[in-house]
């Protein structure tokens, strides 16, 4: 059997889909490294809701962070794999927050969850930002996460210069009941972040990220660091004071950098873990037992799926995790909160399941290769 993918220039190709999966085994939380998923959120598309409200069909939602934490994942909830400012507003994030850390609870999987200020909307003063961000650590703290400090719109708009990034986060993280992860999130993931800390220039602005981690290393969990940039990452991680962990968010380098060097290594909290999940969680496995080898071996042919989800503009990422989130099975539909399941033209989802496919990512081939001519179809493309 084979199915017609669109490729360069609006010609059309035959390709073959495996025939079966990949084996990928369920087991206990891993142990050489700390690994969260950020993970998507599952729409309603029977909701009559406008493109401004996010209707969220719980039930798969709260089922696919069950499937992550089964193959021993944590979960990284209501951050910006969950279209957090891109569909998802404060209201349903919270909702998200409330019932995602009570089936933690319930299945015994690790959570930690975004912590911003998305309830501001156009300018707002410093004192402003900082109550945001209080009222949303409250909550997060009230339901026993761990929280994720996240990089904040209306902070970048207000700070007039590195201090007030100091001033603020340094409220914040002595208010902190346990340590927090500080994430910093690069402007390819949101445009409106650019000259976070202080400074467009990266190497000024780290040295105000570490200025604020120096202040209150007994505040600081860990960092979470989405700049697309490896070696900025690696020295950045060799500079951190003792007992801070680095948490890549690179999802063009994950493999090397959670593989690490003879000075240290990456964690991970990772959108790509979101359809990477089973793969990523049995390669961390190997990695347990010391073989950096195959895990290499396991990991490295996932990077041409995920540079391509993430390719620019990189803050559409999320089609792509939908995407193939339903054509494995994982819901019912391809539709996104806010209409976003329009954000990437169809040659652009072609590649995605043929490379996932390649993977072995989808549990029944069968129904993925269905699921996806029914979306060629739906184009126009005739099989």
């Amino acid at each position: 059997m084979t199915i017609r993918l669109p490729g360069p220039g609006g010609s059309l190709r035959d390709y073959t889909p495996r025939a079966e999966p990949a084996s990928f085994t369920t087991g206990a939380p891993l142990v050489s490294r700390t690994v969260f998923s950020a993970a998507h959120v599952v729409a309603d598309p029977l909701a009559d809701a406008g493109p401004d409200v996010a209707a969220v069909d719980w039930d798969a939602t709260l089922a696919f962070r069950r499937h992550l934490w089964a193959h021993g994942l944590g979960v990284a909830e209501a951050m910006d794999t969950a279209q957090r400012g891109m569909g998802l507003d404060w209201a349903g994030a919270a909702e998200l927050i409330r019932r995602s850390t009570a089936e933690a609870r319930s299945a015994g999987g690790a959570i930690a969850c975004g912590v911003g200020t998305d309830q501001l909307t156009g300018t707002a003063t410093l004192a402003e930002v900082r109550a945001a961000y209080e009222e949303q650590l409250a909550l997060v703290e009230g339901t026993g996460a761990q929280a994720i400090l996240m990089a904040s719109r209306v902070l970048a708009a207000a700070a007039s210069g590195p201090e007030d990034y100091l001033d603020v986060y340094g409220h914040l993280l002595r208010q902190a009941a346990e340590p927090v992860i500080l994430h910093w999130l690069g402007p390819m993931f949101d445009p409106a972040l650019d000259g976070y800390w202080g400074s467009p220039d990266l190497d000024a602005a780290t040295e105000t990220f570490l200025d604020v981690i120096a202040a209150h290393p007994d505040k600081v969990d860990g960092i979470k660091v989405s700049l697309l940039d490896a070696r900025r990452e690696v020295e950045l991680r060799r500079r951190l004071p003792q007992g801070v962990r680095c948490y890549t968010g690179d999802d063009y380098n994950y493999p090397e950098l959670i593989a690490g060097d003879e000075q240290g290594f990456s964690h991970a909290l990772l959108g790509i873990f979101d359809p990477l999940g089973p793969l990523a969680a049995e390669a961390v496995r190997v990695l347990d037992t010391g073989d950096t080898a195959k895990f290499r071996e396991l990991l490295d042919p996932t990077v041409e799926l995920s540079r391509h989800l993430f390719e620019k503009p990189t803050r559409f990422y999320k089609t792509g995790v939908v995407l193939l989130a339903w054509l494995a099975g994982h819901q019912s539909h391809f539709t996104m909160v806010g209409g976003l399941q329009s954000a990437r033209p169809l040659p652009h989802l072609a590649r995605a399941y043929e490379l996932a496919d390649g993977l072995g990512l989808f549990p029944d081939p069968a129904l993925a290769e269905t699921r996806m001519k029914s979306l060629l179809s739906l184009y126009g493309v005739d099989q």
